[in-house]
C-alpha cells in the first residue's frame, strides 16, 4: 500500500496508479471537474494537487537517504535513493 502512494505522490512514470481508466472512473464517481480530462487534448492529465513538485522530490529524497533503522528491522532504503538523478 505504501509502494502505490510514493509511487502516486512522487509522480512515478508507469507505477502511479494515477493514470487514464482512474481519470475517466474519477469522472463518473466523484464531482472533481479538476481531475477530468480534457476532451480537446484526451492524453493529457491536468497536473493534480497531491504529487510533489521538483524541489518537493529532492527534500523526500534526502530524507529518506538519511533514515536510520535498527539491524535486521528495515533494508538499507539510503542504497535505494539517488538524490541528483533527474526528476520530472
Amino acid at each position: 500500500m505504501l509502494d502505490n502512494i510514493f509511487n502516486t505522490v512522487m509522480d512515478i512514470k508507469g507505477k502511479t496508479k494515477d493514470n487514464m481508466d482512474a481519470r475517466k472512473d474519477s469522472k463518473i464517481i466523484c464531482n472533481r471537474p479538476e481531475l477530468e480530462l480534457d476532451e480537446h487534448r484526451p492524453n493529457i492529465m491536468p497536473k493534480v494537487i497531491y504529487t510533489l513538485g521538483k524541489e518537493q522530490k529532492r527534500r523526500v529524497c534526502e530524507w529518506i537517504r538519511g533514515l536510520k533503522f535498527p539491524d535486521g528491522y528495515a533494508s538499507n532504503l539510503a542504497r535505494c535513493v539517488d538524490v541528483t538523478e533527474r526528476m520530472a
